[in-house]
């Protein structure tokens, strides 16, 4: 679980209720179960019938890969492709079969070691594995768009959850003039809902996911780098060194005190 997105989360609900309380409102005045299901029941219906049910039912897989905390160990694939490097220079490169199979590499990785024993023209093995990335790409994008979708209907689902209850407040003018405060109050609860959790859930996770998918490509370029160079007889040291520009400067600046 990523801590730090779930604490900001809390944080930001809780500084809007806490910012309500201390102007002098009260908590079960946001409660509303009407305006909810106007909103998340609207806001649901509607990605539902914008996306293919074949996406929805991947959804909880890829809001739990939101709320997962993600880091790509780019350390370990430079020290991957520096033992599988010097494995090829000294026992050539049909000794990695066993290698592959002993160890639980990344499948990414696998497939292009297998491509590079295989003979492949390295123009094919790239365009292969550019595939690749460009395949899991499209795949990421798709849940994205959920996301961003559902950040977009539910501001609209608010305004239409005000209107209804606009509507019900002018029906009842003839009738007790007291009331009406309150039930334009509890009309807006609606917006209040709609566009709350568009900007602090639907659309910060569709961002959480965006930076997942950045993170990802710049991790499957870093492997078809090495395997490339690996393919052309690249000395160990020199693989090492291309492939620890894809290292965070953090984690460079750190490699490098430890010298």
């Amino acid at each position: 679980m990523d801590i730090t997105m779930l604490i900001s989360i809390i944080f930001a609900f809780t500084s809007l209720i806490l910012a309500f309380v201390l102007d002098g409102g009260h908590v079960h005045s946001l409660l509303e179960p009407t305006a909810a299901m106007i909103v998340f029941g609207g806001t649901f219906g509607a990605v539902g019938i914008s996306f293919k049910s074949s996406v929805l039912v991947k959804l909880p897989k890829i809001m739990a890969i939101a709320f997962k905390k993600q880091k790509q160990d780019r350390q370990a694939i430079v020290d991957t492709f520096y033992k599988i490097s010097n494995l090829a220079r000294t026992s050539g490169l049909l000794s990695l079969e066993t290698e592959i199979q002993n160890n639980t590499y990344d499948k990414f990785i696998v497939d292009g070691i297998q491509l590079v024993m295989d003979g492949t023209d390295p123009e094919i093995i790239k365009k292969t594995l550019e595939n690749k990335v460009d395949n899991m790409e499209y795949r990421h994008s798709k849940g994205i768009a959920v996301f961003e979708a559902a950040g977009g209907f539910a501001p609209t689902m608010g305004i239409i959850g005000t209107v209804m209850g606009l509507v019900h407040v002018l029906g009842n003018l003839g009738g007790d003039a007291n009331s009406l405060g309150p039930q334009i109050a509890i009309a807006f609860i609606a917006t209040l809902y709609g566009i709350s959790s568009a900007n602090l859930l639907w659309l910060p996770i569709a961002n959480k996911l965006k930076e997942l998918d950045t993170d990802e490509i710049v991790t499957k370029n870093m492997m078809m780098d090495g395997i490339l160079m690996l393919q052309e007889g690249g000395n160990p040291a020199l693989i090492v060194e291309r492939l620890k520009g894809y290292l965070d400067d953090e984690k460079e600046e750190s490699e490098e005190g430890e010298r």
